[in-house]
Formats: C-alpha cells, structure tokens, sequence
C-alpha cells in the first residue's frame, strides 16, 4: 500500500467538504463548474463529465444528481469503493490520472481534475495528467484543474506549526521559499507561474483562474463559530471576490479553467 493510499484510508474527503471551510471550496468551485455547462448547446443527458481523482465522489455524484452523464476516476480502491456504495449513476473506474487509455480521444465535454495535481511531484508527471485530460476532452471542451499553493503550504505548515526551519534545513523549502515536495510529503504546492508553465507546457489555453477557497482555511475556527447568516455573509464575500488577482496565490485551493483549442 503506498503512502497516498494510507493517508486516504484515514482522510475522508467528504467530511471535509462538509465542513465550512470546505463549502466554501466546493460551492465555489460548483459554481464555476455550472458557469461552464451552461455554454454547451445541449440537453444535460447529452453532456459527457469525466472527473478525474474523483475521490469520494462529491462532485461526481451531485452533478450526476443533477442529470449529467458522468463518469468518475480514482486511484485509491477505498475511495472508490465510498464512492460506488452512494448508488449514483456515476460510471465509476479505477485509474492513474497519468494514464486514461481506457477512455477515447476526444470523449468528453468537460474534465474536472481536482485532486491529482496535488499528489504528482514532478513537472513532468504534472504535464502527463494534465496531456491526457487534454486528450480525452472534446475540441472547444473545459478542462478545470485544482492545485493546492504554495504560500498556504508555507505559511501554515511552516510557519503557523513552526517547521519552517527544519524545511529549510532539509530541502523542503528552497531559498525562495518555493515547497519541494516529494512522495512521502503527499501533497505537493504550486505558484502561478508553475501553473502558467504547466499549460503552456501541454498547449492548453486559460479561460479564467480563481482562488477556490481564498481565506476559508486560514480561517476555520473562525468560520465554525459564525451563525448561519454571518457565514452565508461571507460565501458571499469570498464569490465576489475570488477572482481578484491579488488573492489567487494566498488560498489553499485555485481552480484554472482552461479551453481545448484543438487537438
């Protein structure tokens, strides 16, 4: 069993969804996701998704819900497993987001790939998982890929549990402060430029990026002792402002929208 099927044994990724801090992540990046599915001229039957590190499921079975064709993949057999028991129409796979040979050139409309990025370590398994979700999407299709930041890595790990002088001392950090991950770490930290690199990287053009979370996690206590009225205040907060230049590289979570111009 390796490291990342261990972590995911124990980590339940719904309940974190749940969580307020994790609402906010997941009604942002719906929102978005909804914002995309309303531009294809079709019936929502006729939409093909492909959600990729589905998880548990939590996208995949609530757009499903909503009447989308959806088809899930995911590394881990436990998470999987969570994810069959809901008893969606989800088509459910077992499968390496750097390997989607299951599935055809150009199948789907939109690719949802929002967990892989955060546990490949290198740029080029990056650019593999980010090729084959090019591959697999239709010509003029959206691809959305999560990647955790690296200034959230830093300043909480590293700073708020104070481990940043053995990250520095052990290679962790670099000396520009730039979070060198490896397997054993199991997440791995992006800025904007390695995104923009990225995408450059496989041909992809960018629609649109935003910070999926902005201060949500900095902030959970905070946004668990708030009543209900004061948090919905400040989903609305974070909506209008999520897509701020000035906020996208400070939140735990960004979502890059990107378009297939071609094959």
């Amino acid at each position: 069993m390796t490291e990342l099927e261990k972590h995911y044994n124990k980590f339940n990724e719904d309940k974190r969804l749940l969580r307020r801090h994790g609402q906010v992540e997941f009604i942002t990046s719906m929102k978005y996701i909804h914002r995309y599915l309303e531009q294809f001229e079709k019936c929502k039957e006729e939409i093909q998704i492909l959600d990729v590190g589905a998880g548990t499921g939590r996208y995949s079975v609530a757009l499903s819900e909503e009447g989308y064709d959806v088809t899930a993949v995911e590394l881990v057999k436990y998470n999987l497993g969570i994810l069959k028991k809901k008893g969606s129409n989800v088509k459910a796979y077992q499968g390496n987001a750097m390997n989607l040979k299951r599935f055809a050139d150009e199948s789907f409309d939109v690719t949802l790939v929002f967990g892989p990025m955060y546990h490949l370590y290198t740029f080029e398994d990056k650019c593999k998982a980010l090729s084959e979700a090019k591959r697999v999407t239709r010509t003029g299709g959206i691809i959305l890929v999560a990647y955790c930041m690296n200034e959230y890595g830093v300043l909480t790990y590293g700073f708020k549990e104070n481990n940043v002088k053995a990250c520095l001392e052990d290679g962790r950090l670099n000396d520009q402060f730039h979070c060198v991950a490896e397997e054993k770490d199991l997440y791995d930290y992006m800025r904007l430029e390695d995104i923009a690199a990225l995408n450059e990287a496989v041909g992809l053009s960018r629609v649109q990026i935003i910070s999926a979370d902005g201060p949500a996690d900095y902030l959970r206590p905070v946004l668990n002792a708030m009543d209900e009225e004061t948090f919905d205040l400040f989903v609305q907060y974070h909506l209008s402002t999520c897509e701020r230049p000035e906020l996208l590289g400070a939140g735990a979570h960004t979502l890059d929208i990107l378009k297939k111009e071609s094959k």
